[in-house]
């Protein structure tokens, strides 16, 4: 895993390799979003991790969280932080088991995806 960029107020951290390939993919879009982190019931292990990138004026003061890296925001609303605190995302271009990598300290149990977690 490569070195989260810490900050202590940050409750999603991002990784510099995550960062830079987020950054790439906002770019291929063509507009200036942010990414959305959250979590959902479903999944092998209970609870599901939700990634997408999204407007920034679907952020809701009263029900999200902003976290901010050099400009570019991600976006977890108050329910979903309740089980990601903490949680460091990273990125690799392995050709197997490569992609986004979810390391959440609040899970209990993970699926052999990585996509799934019980906390």
């Amino acid at each position: 895993m490569t070195q989260a960029t810490q900050t202590p107020t940050k409750g999603i951290l991002l990784t510099e390799t995550a960062l830079k390939h987020v950054l790439l993919l906002r770019e291929q879009q063509g507009k200036a979003l942010c990414l959305r982190v959250g979590v959902r019931n479903g999944g092998c292990a209970g609870m599901s991790y939700m990634m997408d990138f999204a407007d920034p004026s679907t952020i809701n003061p009263q029900q999200d969280e902003v976290f901010d890296y050099e400009g570019f925001q991600i976006v977890c609303d108050r329910k979903s932080l309740l089980y990601l605190y903490g949680l460091v995302l990273d990125y690799s271009n392995a050709l197997i088991g490569g992609g986004f990598n979810f390391t959440n300290p609040n899970a209990t149990q993970t699926c052999g995806c990585g996509t799934s977690f019980s906390a």
